[in-house]
């Protein structure tokens, strides 16, 4: 691969259609196609902030194997450029890529805390644990500047509201005043995401998030603060991290991790297209066996839909990775396991307020 063909810093390597522009609605640049075909860069690689106005915050989830029953995300879209992310996909909803345009292109959801303190404070709001990040992660490097997530842990904090998190990014340390005080009253949960222990594999499948050694130092401060961390080994990929599902389950719970879940990597919508360049210019001695084994764990498609079996996979390769987590689980963490977060709290806090009137 030459090096100009490489977008460094990212995961995705190109951009590809969005299934929902109509050809008709297609936009043409002559000077942008001369570039094309003489196989120069023409864009400078840098990230977009773009503002967004939703009515609401907090989706309710209805998929049955997703494990929880609300998300949230201040942004949509994530500079982490992890190329596997499910995530992609519903960025072409907003008119955008899912390559290059889901990295470079991050909408910032400034009302968030607002429209999470209005949800909050309805009668009719019955308490359930709100997951941030279910969707992108909320600790990406866009937090940095907009603070959403900080403002709203500030949110879930005041009115005695159970949360949880998912990220890669050792950025959450940050807020770690704010994790203790929730995790008094059991009120937070972290899931901290590593895929390899491997700098090398990290580099390439996840280029702007926090480096393993840092999430690893994450977990244990975290744990070391009494806030319970579980930890996501996902997704899996047969032939590029799947044989570090021991090792890794090792590390996490030597730094204090309560307990693991894994996935096995689905490649559904345009996350086919857009993984499977990446492997052929990244790691081209072994992109047939992993696309190939991929298939296997999904009955002979990158793309699996079947509620039950789209997040485990199926068949002998799908098998061997559960009974490893499994052995993990036996091995590593018996005894363990993450605590149920408090709902009672914030109801009684609701029916506190309501005396005031």
């Amino acid at each position: 691969m030459k090096r100009k063909d490489v977008v460094k810093g990212r995961g995705a390597q190109t951009h590809i259609h969005n299934r929902f522009f109509e050809l008709s609605h297609e936009m043409r640049d002559d000077f942008l196609e001369y570039c094309h075909k003489e196989e120069e860069i023409v864009d400078n690689n840098k990230t977009q902030y773009l503002n967004v106005f939703p009515k609401t915050i907090v989706n309710k989830v209805t998929s049955p194997d997703v494990g929880m029953a609300y998300s949230m995300n201040m942004y949509q879209g994530c500079e982490h450029g992890c190329i596997y992310c499910y995530a992609r996909n519903s960025h072409e909803f907003w008119g955008f890529s899912a390559g290059l345009d889901f990295e470079r292109k991050i909408l910032v959801k400034k009302e968030a805390p607002t429209l999470l303190e209005n949800l909050l404070k309805k009668k009719t709001w019955k308490t359930n644990t709100i997951v941030m990040s279910g969707n992108t992660d909320c600790y990406q490097p866009a937090e940095q500047q907009f603070k959403l997530t900080r403002q709203c842990l500030e949110v879930f904090l005041k009115y005695k509201h159970p949360t949880a998190i998912i990220t890669k990014n050792a950025l959450i340390l940050r807020d770690l005043d704010l994790l203790k005080e929730l995790a008094k009253d059991n009120l937070i949960g972290v899931n901290i995401s590593i895929t390899s222990l491997s700098e090398d594999i990290r580099r390439i499948l996840e280029p702007r998030t926090a480096t393993i050694k840092r999430r690893l130092q994450t977990i244990k401060e975290l744990s070391d603060n009494g806030i319970p961390v579980n930890v996501m080994l996902a997704p899996i990929i047969p032939s590029i991290n799947s044989h570090e599902i021991l090792p890794m389950a090792k590390a996490v719970s030597e730094a204090g991790a309560q307990s693991i879940a894994h996935t096995v990597v689905r490649l559904n919508g345009a996350i086919g297209e857009i993984f499977t360049d990446w492997i052929r210019k990244t790691l081209p001695d072994r992109a047939d066996k992993v696309l190939h084994q991929i298939e296997n764990c999904h009955g002979g498609t990158l793309n699996e839909s079947r509620y039950g079996v789209r997040m485990k996979g199926e068949g002998q390769i799908a098998k061997q990775i559960s009974d490893l987590m499994t052995l993990a689980r036996l091995k590593y963490f018996k005894g363990k396991s993450m605590p149920k977060l408090n709902t009672a709290l914030h109801e009684q806090y609701k029916d506190g307020q309501m005396k005031l009137f």
